[in-house]
């Protein structure tokens, strides 16, 4: 088919679309009744959730970072008193067979990839 001849067909006059009319049937107004509901519960349980989140998940989070940060603190304060009776240093942990076992090393040395020298005692 040719160029103009399908530019022909797409430009012919075509047929108004027909406006279908229906009658709300019984079945159709209790589905439209009951989508009507299933939106209205929808609307109130997204609400509900809206607000457990706001009012008890956010302060839930604030009271436990609060408490870890709490926990941390006394924590640090510990390593600095043990740090402050032993020279600058970290008491020797018992060196138990079942610690710290390891075949062989890190390819990165003896340490783990974790190893934090203000916390951690070297295993090197």
């Amino acid at each position: 088919m040719s160029f103009l001849a399908r530019n022909a067909l797409r430009a012919a006059p075509r047929p108004a679309r027909q406006v279908r009319s229906y009658i709300p049937t019984p079945a159709y107004r209790s589905y439209l009744a009951e989508r009507e509901a299933v939106e209205h519960h929808a609307k109130e349980t997204t609400d509900l959730w809206r607000k457990i989140s706001y009012f008890v998940c956010i302060p839930g989070i604030a009271v436990c970072v609060a408490w870890v940060y709490n926990a941390e603190v006394e924590h640090k304060h510990h390593l600095d008193h043990l740090r402050a009776e032993n020279d600058g240093k970290l008491p020797e942990v018992p060196a138990f067979e079942y610690m710290n076992r390891r075949g062989k090393p890190y390819p990165w040395g003896m340490n783990s990839l974790f190893f934090n020298p203000e916390a951690s005692r070297s295993q090197a």
